[in-house]
């Protein structure tokens, strides 16, 4: 207190010269985009019942299985956190530095006859050129601004993630119930195979042949309930569950739309260059570089410290008091020169990056757009003559074997093609919704969400 004291009204001024050292100059770029942060954000307890009930319901849809995996994944929520750690950052560009305070004193004037405690007292602040402070946030913007996208690009590729496996889950379910009917089919085909042999019609050989293909069918099913059930683990790895936990079966049709005119290729393409997260996460980090190349330009100008000290054991009292100015000497060219060609080569190779980006995407559109138009014709072919046509051929020969116009071989190779092509249909419309996913993907959208499911909350 008897050091302030005796600093009069020094102290006083200091707040004039430390002002712009309060100001948080990124505050509202960090307020906005920290809100974007949060909203990413599935933590709501609302939100969470509603995944839980989702989970126990009768039918797990393809679109709430993606959208309960993009609330709950870690691997989401880890680049979210990745995003919110750049966004801070730039809450701490564009501020100044700590203000120093020194304080000096005479330990021999301490007890001394005759004279009084000695003591100097400084109070400093370093102001960097102009525009270096400001500079600093704009790379701060600009990172915070990738991170951004990187979260948007991690959360498009988990949501295809999870829509291929959901298709699996389909297949996998399709396929088990494929095969039990063909099964039941089976076991009526030998009850008349036997019946034909009661009758003096048949050959043992034909019930026999009828209860081989019955082990291959339930040698089928075994492989199947397998591979459903490592994609059920896949799924609950995916949703942050423990991988025996049960699903809800899915959903019974895949929709198969329309695919887009492929005369539109070139709008479609233009459209994923500019929105797909990769390319700007790429113009984001060269805007960061070329920030941070005019930040390396603006070192040649010196940095300025401003200080206010009083010095006690100055005899003449109108010496005490002291305001100070100093500042560094740029004369290290070579490392300032180094750090600006350093910056350049980065924002050119981040140009260069967005640049074979926006090609990828074109192509990975035009791509997705021919395998989707042949998915659906594939789907079309299946519906409209290969499934009808392959049930009359099971028709044909059941009726044939009971009149003794065909033996009973050919009642088990038009029932085995009939399963193997039912089988066929289901992959081949999830196929359909594998590239409609793709396509999505390739455009920048996010896969098995509609357009109003795509933000995240």
């Amino acid at each position: 207190m008897r050091v302030l004291a005796r600093c009069k009204g020094v102290w006083c001024s200091a707040p004039l010269i430390l002002l712009a050292g309060c100001a948080a100059t990124g505050k509202d770029s960090y307020d906005a985009m920290r809100a974007d942060v949060d909203r990413a954000a599935f933590t709501e307890p609302r939100a969470r019942a509603d995944d839980d009930r989702a989970l126990r319901g009768p039918v797990l849809e393809r679109t709430t299985y993606v959208r309960l995996v993009l609330h709950s994944n870690q691997t989401l929520e880890s680049a979210r956190q990745g995003w919110r750690a750049a966004v801070a950052r730039v809450r701490q560009s564009g501020a100044l530095e700590d203000p120093m305070v020194t304080l000096e004193g005479a330990p021999l004037s301490i007890g001394a006859p005759g004279v009084r405690f000695g003591y100097t007292a400084m109070l400093s602040q370093r102001l960097p050129w102009p525009g270096k402070l400001s500079l600093d946030e704009a790379v701060a913007r600009a990172e915070a601004d990738a991170n951004r996208s990187d979260f948007e690009a991690t959360r498009r590729e988990l949501a295809l993630t999870a829509t291929l496996l959901y298709d699996d889950y389909f297949v996998a379910a399709r396929s088990l119930e494929i095969n039990g009917e063909h099964v039941a089919l089976m076991r009526q085909m030998k009850a008349a195979a036997l019946a034909q042999l009661e009758a003096g019609r048949g050959s043992m050989q034909d019930p026999l042949q009828a209860e081989a293909e019955l082990a291959h069918m339930e040698h089928d099913a075994v492989t199947l309930e397998s591979g459903r059930a490592v994609t059920v683990a896949q799924m609950n790895e995916l949703l942050h569950r423990d991988p025996d936990l049960p699903l809800p079966p899915p959903s019974r049709e895949v929709v198969v739309t329309a695919a887009p005119d492929a005369r539109n290729a070139g709008r479609l393409a233009d459209e994923a260059a500019g929105r797909r997260p990769e390319v700007e996460a790429a113009r984001s980090r060269a805007r960061a570089e070329q920030a941070r190349a005019d930040r390396a330009s603006r070192e040649s100008y010196p940095d300025v410290v401003v200080s206010t000290s009083y010095n006690s054991m100055w005899d003449t009292p109108e010496h005490r008091w002291m305001i100070g100015l100093g500042f560094n000497l740029p004369v290290q060219l070579g490392r300032r020169a180094g750090a600006v060609e350093e910056a350049g080569a980065a924002r050119a190779r981040f140009d260069s990056d967005a640049a074979a980006l926006g090609d990828k995407a074109r192509t990975e559109v035009a791509v997705a757009l021919r395998r989707l138009d042949e998915s659906a014709h594939v789907v079309h072919l299946f519906e409209e003559r290969l499934v009808p046509v392959a049930r009359d051929q099971v028709d044909a020969a059941r009726a044939g074997f009971i009149t003794s116009r065909n033996d009973f071989a050919a009642v088990i190779g038009a029932e085995r093609n009939l399963r193997s092509v039912e089988l066929e249909d289901q992959q081949a419309r999830a196929d359909f919704d594998r590239r409609r996913a793709q396509l999505d993907r390739a455009l920048g959208r996010t896969p098995g969400l509609d357009e109003k499911q795509e933000a995240p909350r």
